[in-house]
């Protein structure tokens, strides 16, 4: 039989999906599974991006430029502005999500063998993007018990070798729900500019920060603007994960030019999409308000009642719609696997990502787990329960 290629072999399972069967399987027995394992929200499209797609008026459905349709790029110029994000339609590329987005900017800045610098824990497929690209991540560890505040500048520098060509963030941040300061962005911005690196920010959860702290985007850093490769996506603000419609953003000419060829091999991004995120742009002010208010109520049921749980632990998250949480366990992995095979309260489970998935350094996040609070607060409520009553019955508990 021929033999599965290395990069195959090194991809990682994602802990978001691997438990999948699982899942299927405990509901095939009639279980009613919580998903609290994956950021798909569920709260409504906006409606005049359902409408468009109901009122599609072509006669083909045809191949849209490899850089995504201008009339969108050139309407998100304008969505930008609003968060003193000045770009250009040409500075924008559309991308079959925020996924691609970081895999053609992996492919396009980094050789194999090159080095990114990422804080963990970190969302997972960017460690699955560089094996793609066979480029290396390393990582400094944020800590469960500061909150995941960035670690402190040394740590990074200690990683900085000739092979380091750039560094990686996610800001509000995925998995831990945490906002970087202006100062820690700052200490980011100094190290780019230092060692003429680049900056890859994923900033696709801006509307869902929850604290009185701004809001700073890789792009108001000065002086390291050819540097910066942002990436978006309107899956989770606009609850259209399926559409498949991301951008990358930069100023770098070079850069464009280059990535626009990886555009070019994958011919195009998905044109249906394009047309209902276009329209998405005109949703009504208070459909984004309306969705920031349930999330910030969703956040403050999910977090008390995870800190009300005996042996658990979980910091308030300032942003996105997750948090991290510290479990009395012995082996999350085990635990979530044990939840989804072994364990039913009144006929319901609980499905979450295990934290070990997000970190890369061994033995980290094992007592850990990632929950996403994007069910309505009755069943959140009901999660909890069965979760409170999954760690009472666990073989594995460690109070």
């Amino acid at each position: 039989m021929p033999k599965i290629s290395e990069r195959g072999i090194e991809m990682p399972a994602s802990p978001i999906r691997k438990l999948v069967p699982l899942s299927d399987a405990a509901k095939a027995r009639g279980l009613k599974v919580y998903h609290l394992n994956i950021g798909q929200p569920d709260l409504p499209t906006p409606q005049v991006g359902i409408d468009a797609i109901r009122n599609i008026d072509r006669t083909v459905l045809e191949y849209s430029p490899s850089n995504g349709y201008r009339s969108y790029r050139e309407k998100l110029v304008h969505y930008y502005a609003k968060y003193n994000i000045n770009v250009a339609a040409d500075d924008i590329i559309i991308t079959t999500g925020g996924s691609e987005a970081v895999l053609f900017a992996f492919l396009a800045c980094l050789n194999p063998g090159d080095e990114i610098i990422v804080p963990e824990p970190a969302y997972a497929n960017y460690m699955a993007f560089a094996v793609s690209a066979g480029a290396v991540i390393r990582t400094v560890a944020s800590t469960i018990e500061e909150g995941f505040s960035l670690p402190h500048v040394d740590k990074f520098e200690e990683l900085i070798n000739e092979r380091t060509k750039g560094i990686m963030i996610c800001n509000p941040n995925n998995p831990t729900g945490y906002l970087y300061s202006r100062k820690e962005m700052n200490q980011i911005r100094n190290l780019v500019q230092k060692y003429d690196l680049y900056l890859f920010s994923d900033e696709v959860y801006r509307e869902f920060i929850y604290t009185g702290s701004p809001y700073i985007s890789a792009f108001h850093l000065a002086g390291i603007e050819e540097n910066v490769v942002l990436i978006d996506s309107v899956s989770k603000r606009y609850s259209e994960c399926g559409i498949r419609i991301g951008a990358l953003i930069t100023k770098n000419k070079e850069l464009q030019k280059t990535i626009t060829k990886f555009c070019q091999a994958r011919l195009s991004p998905p044109l249906i999409g394009q047309i209902a995120a276009e329209a998405s742009l005109d949703a009504p002010e208070d459909y984004l308000r309306d969705t920031y208010d349930e999330y910030v109520e969703r956040r403050k049921c999910l977090i008390d009642g995870l800190n009300r749980i005996p042996g658990v632990y979980s910091p308030i998250p300032m942003g996105a719609f997750y948090t991290m949480a510290k479990l009395p366990v012995d082996d999350a992995d085990k635990f979530c696997e044990w939840c989804l095979n072994d364990f039913e309260y009144e006929g319901q489970t609980v499905f979450m990502a295990p934290g070990s998935g997000f970190y890369t350094t061994p033995g980290l996040g094992k007592d850990q787990v990632r929950i996403a609070y994007v069910l309505n607060k009755e069943d959140l409520s009901k999660a909890l329960i069965v979760l409170g009553k999954a760690l009472e019955a666990y073989p594995g508990k460690t109070i």
